[in-house]
Order: structure tokens, then C-alpha cells, then sequence
């Protein structure tokens, strides 16, 4: 009985031991709690002068319809042709073309002059002149009149000016010109892997996807296009574009055309069915969409109430729900904590407009009872070899006291 009894206290010792040192079992990350509670710190003296040592507070935002909303338009794209009209210009000639004209005059030839026939009319003529280089101050040379101006225009009206001004001279001159090399009117296509071409344009009206075509190379779901045309730039991905039309945009010279296959992902973390990190597609992915990847949430270890969001947005952005971030210089990057309550059925409908992002973290936190849990389970761990070996004890006891008649 004294034994057992010894056995007892001392497993009662090592119970209130563990009692003592539960708050320090290891978890896969913060409780809710504590991830709202550095949150809320905004704005106290503690912000202040954590703001003084160049350290920032996260915000904490809790989704609902209209933060879920404004992020949702906010994802959306501006769409190739909302940026750019797809009209269809005529391709003009530039400083580095090369033409060759051709000149004809009809008989008798006055300017051009040729054989004659036999009652002394002189046959028509055709005179191809050597092929040209546009000068740099956008003019090619012609026999008896000179520099014409051809940068610019468009090859019917070089012709029609050299014809005109030839009339003087010639008897019906006609004039066909042709450019043979197109050095002005091009675009440039950077592929992935460092493949690259520079693509001129022709009567064809080449668009984007001509030049995707060009540069070759590989593609996937997360192949985005980005289009440079001046100081505007635009990117979609390559799914927009082949399933509509109208993003497929002519070309102009001088635009830049990027293939991208950025290596865009997201985290899980905490309490989630997979740990990991996941890859992302050109066009994004909604936080329904995420928590189908990762495989939802651990039931028996996640807090419903605790699921969160970890990025860093614009304090443009950023304030429109918390005023005082409209002070942050203008690119101002602040840490946010989304917060999303999955007891509540309505945040599934906002999770389908929750576009995740490049570099977001997720995490679950971990339910409040599931420190209980993992006590109750070590505990049963260490007691049981104890109630085995005590009853081991006090069965040998008792079979020794019934031989020496005890």
C-alpha cells in the first residue's frame, strides 16, 4: 500500500509539473489571439514609438462584403483593349527602310528616254532605281528632283508625290515603290529563358499573339503577356487572350512584348490540411480556391475563427479603412492581417472574391482546446506506464502474501 501510494504522489508530482509548463508546449504557430493582439497595438503609445524604431504594426482587417469587394475590383486587370484602341493604322515608312522605286514613262519618253521605233516614237521606259537607305532626316534621293520627304507616310502617298513632281519633267510618269527591309516598324518580343526577337510589321496588321508565335518558347497556365506601348504598361494572362478576342490587340512599332512565367506562389501554414507552398497561375486565385488546394482546414485542430492572411498592400489601400495610414509616403508598403471567420457562412461568400496574391501567407491558427488535447494526451502517455507498473507491484504483493499465508 505504501508503494502505491508513493507511486501516486509521484505521479501527482509529475502532473502538476506538467500543469506548469503546459503554456509552453510546442504549437505550429500564434493563437488568434495573439495575432489580433499585435494588431491592435495601432495607434497607442507602444505603435509610437515602435514607429520611431522604424518597426510596423500589422493591420488588422476582418473580411466582410465590402473589404472582400473592394480588393475583388481592385485584382481586376485592365484588359488590353480598355487600354489601347484596336484601330488599324497604315504602316509608314521610317528613318532606316529600305525602298527601291520603280519609275515608268510612258512614250514618247521625254525624261527617261529609250529605243525608238520605227517611225521614230520612243518605246515606254521603266527605270529601278538602286535601293535606298532612309536618311536620318527621313529623305531618299530621286533623279532630277531631288530629296523627297518619306518618313511618316504611307507608301501611296510617296509614290503620288513623286509622280507629281516628275510631271513637270516626264511624259506620264508613273511610280510604284517597295520597301524591301523593314528596320523602323518593328516590335520587340522578349521570350522566357532569354529568347528574344525583333519582329517587324507588315500589311498583315500583326497582333499579340503573332508575336507570341514568334518568339516561341514555353507556356503554361502561369504564362502572362505584358504589353509595354509607350509609358503604359499592361500584362494579362495568356488564358485571357486566347479565350477572348479582343485582347488579342494589333501591334505598333515600337511596342515591347514580354512573355513572363514568374514563379508566383502562395504559403500555407498552422493548422491547414497541407503544409506547403503552392504555386500560383497567371490569373490568380480566390481564398475558396486556396483552402481547396491546401486541402481545407485540420478539423481537429484548427480554430474556424482564426484563419488569416498575411501580405503587405499599399497604404493607398490600406487606408481606406484605417485613416491613419493616409499619411504613409505615396508606395508605402504596410503589413495586413485579413482575418476570415469560417463559423460564419457569409465568409465563404466572401472568400470567393478574396483574390490571393504573390508571396500571401495563410495561416490557421490553432483551437483553443487543442493545447488541452495535446496535454491530455501526453499525460495519458506517461501515466499509463505507471498504473501498469503499479498494478504489476501490487499483483506480485499480494501472490507473495497468500504463499507465506499472509
Amino acid at each position: 500500500m505504501n508503494f502505491k501510494r508513493s507511486c501516486i504522489t509521484g505521479m501527482s508530482i509529475t502532473v502538476s509539473l506538467m500543469l506548469s509548463a503546459c503554456a509552453y508546449m510546442p504549437t505550429s504557430g500564434p493563437t488568434a489571439k495573439s495575432v489580433v493582439r499585435s494588431g491592435e497595438q495601432i495607434g497607442d503609445q507602444a505603435a509610437a514609438k515602435a514607429a520611431e524604431n522604424l518597426e510596423q504594426k500589422a493591420v488588422i482587417v476582418d473580411m466582410d462584403a465590402h473589404i472582400s469587394s473592394v480588393l475583388g475590383q481592385r485584382s481586376q486587370r485592365r484588359l488590353f483593349s480598355e487600354t489601347w484602341r484596336d484601330s488599324v493604322e497604315p504602316n509608314v515608312v521610317g528613318s532606316g527602310d529600305v525602298l527601291e522605286v520603280t519609275i515608268w514613262e510612258a512614250p514618247p519618253s521625254v525624261l527617261f528616254g529609250g529605243a525608238t521605233n520605227a517611225i521614230g516614237a520612243s518605246n515606254a521606259r521603266d527605270v529601278k532605281l538602286p535601293p535606298q537607305m532612309v536618311n536620318q532626316d527621313g529623305t531618299i534621293q530621286i533623279p532630277f528632283i531631288g530629296a523627297v520627304r518619306v518618313r511618316g507616310r504611307a507608301i501611296p502617298q510617296i509614290e503620288k508625290e513623286i509622280a507629281s513632281r516628275l510631271s513637270r519633267m516626264a511624259n506620264q510618269p508613273q511610280v510604284m515603290v517597295t520597301p524591301l527591309k523593314n528596320n523602323s516598324s518593328n516590335v520587340a518580343v522578349i521570350g522566357d529563358g532569354g529568347l528574344s526577337v525583333n519582329m517587324p510589321l507588315t500589311a498583315k496588321k500583326e497582333r499579340v499573339l503573332d508575336a507570341i508565335t514568334a518568339v516561341g518558347g514555353k507556356i503554361s497556365s502561369r504564362t502572362s503577356i505584358q504589353v509595354t506601348r509607350g509609358s503604359t504598361v499592361r500584362s494579362l494572362p495568356l488564358l485571357s487572350i486566347t479565350q477572348d478576342p479582343r485582347q488579342n490587340i494589333t501591334l505598333r512599332a515600337g511596342d515591347i512584348v514580354s512573355v513572363l512565367n514568374q514563379p508566383y506562389s502562395f504559403v500555407a501554414l498552422g493548422a491547414t490540411g497541407q503544409n506547403n507552398e503552392l504555386p500560383l497561375e497567371a490569373g490568380g486565385i480566390t481564398l475558396a480556391q486556396a483552402f481547396g488546394r491546401i486541402r481545407g482546414v485540420n478539423n481537429n485542430q484548427a480554430d474556424a475563427a482564426g484563419v488569416f492572411v498575411f501580405r503587405y498592400e499599399d497604404a493607398d489601400t490600406v487606408a481606406q479603412w484605417d485613416e491613419s495610414r493616409a499619411r504613409e509616403p505615396h508606395g508605402q508598403k504596410v503589413p495586413v492581417v485579413y482575418r476570415a471567420n469560417l463559423r460564419n457562412p457569409n465568409t465563404f461568400f466572401y472568400a470567393q472574391n478574396f483574390v490571393i496574391q504573390d508571396k500571401d501567407i495563410i495561416f490557421v491558427a490553432d483551437a483553443p482546446a487543442w493545447k488541452l488535447q495535446k496535454f491530455l494526451a501526453m499525460v495519458g502517455a506517461i501515466v499509463s506506464p505507471f498504473n501498469t507498473f503499479s498494478s504489476s507491484v501490487v499483483n506480485s504483493t499480494n501472490a507473495v502474501n497468500k504463499v507465506e499465508g499472509w
